[in-house]
């Protein structure tokens, strides 16, 4: 008897099945294609560490390690929702559809599904981790050992370098304070120091998305500079001049990058939904021709009853 006969002689099994989705499949699917895709994603943090070296020379370079990175995490994201989509609709039970095509949409939807849920945990596993990464950086900026790769942080060091040994050492004993800042007696040199640069990344990120320094601003900049380097006010103010250009550069190519990383972040979730789809359907059809179930598929026999 054919399923659109069952379906005809018994429309009370359709009727009383109690969800359109079975969700057994679809969290199994889910759940193997989280776990699959972190494994994948850990041995290649493994390949990419042994490719990339800090000696000149040794090594790919970073913009081809970065390409390679960016195609084997797309890579390894579309494979693991394959095999999450392939076990939720090859476990999926059928149920009074009995239209060839109402039953690929069924299997389908199921690895849709699958790839919602390792989306959302994926999302979560992101979450929690960027949280435990501020948490630890918080914890070692108050014990004095933080290491930041922040480019603002760049753009200061290379502004208030000292002009020579002498000025270094004088900036060290005694670093300046801001003008018409007030500091208490409490207040160590390091707070003043770091309250002074702290000051100066306020002024150049405002530069940054403002256009430029205001009439005030400039001159005052130049004139800690001038203070904790020893330099000119004509030299400082052109330091100054040079780190608002390298602050933009730096916006300029954060800005490319998380363009970048958007599109193929959009690009990577959306191949992997069709992945899990298409894979659903496959293991709705082998589910349905009998097909033995392999790790390998190019090595499943035929089907057992292909009628």
């Amino acid at each position: 008897m054919s399923d659109v006969d069952v379906a005809r002689v018994s429309p009370a099994i359709a009727v009383s099945r109690p969800a359109y989705v079975e969700w057994g499949p679809v969290l199994a699917g889910a759940f193997l294609a989280a776990a699959l895709s972190f494994v994948l994603l850990t041995f290649l943090t493994a390949i990419g560490f042994t490719a990339v070296s800090p000696w000149p020379s040794e090594g790919m370079s970073p913009r081809v390690a970065a390409s390679l990175a960016a195609f084997f995490l797309l890579l390894q994201q579309i494979a693991s929702f394959m095999a999450g989509g392939y076990v939720a609709g090859r476990m999926r039970a059928r149920w009074g559809e009995g239209d060839h095509d109402e039953a690929r949409f069924r299997d389908g939807l199921h690895g849709g599904l699958v790839w919602a849920i390792g989306v959302v945990i994926g999302a979560a596993l992101i979450f929690s981790t960027a949280s435990m990464t501020v948490r630890t950086g918080v914890a070692a900026i108050g014990a004095g050992a933080a290491v930041t790769s922040d480019p603002m942080d760049i753009v200061l060091d290379t502004l208030l370098r000292p002009a020579s040994a002498s000025a270094a050492e004088t900036a060290a004993a005694a670093p300046a304070a801001s003008e018409g800042e007030a500091t208490t007696a409490a207040a160590t040199p390091r707070q003043t120091a770091d309250t002074a640069r702290a000051e100066m990344s306020r002024i150049l990120a405002k530069a940054v998305t403002s256009g430029g320094l205001s009439e005030a601003d400039r001159p005052y900049l130049a004139s800690l500079v001038a203070a904790r380097t020893g330099l000119p006010q004509a030299e400082a103010e052109k330091r100054v001049d040079q780190a608002v250009t390298s602050a933009r550069e730096a916006a300029d190519t954060a800005r490319k990058g998380a363009a970048l990383l958007g599109f193929i972040t959009a690009a990577s979730l959306i191949l992997s939904l069709g992945a899990a789809w298409w894979a659903a359907t496959r293991g709705g059809h082998h589910r349905d021709t009998e097909v033995p179930a392999r790790f390998v598929m190019g090595t499943m026999r035929r089907p057992l009853n292909p009628t």
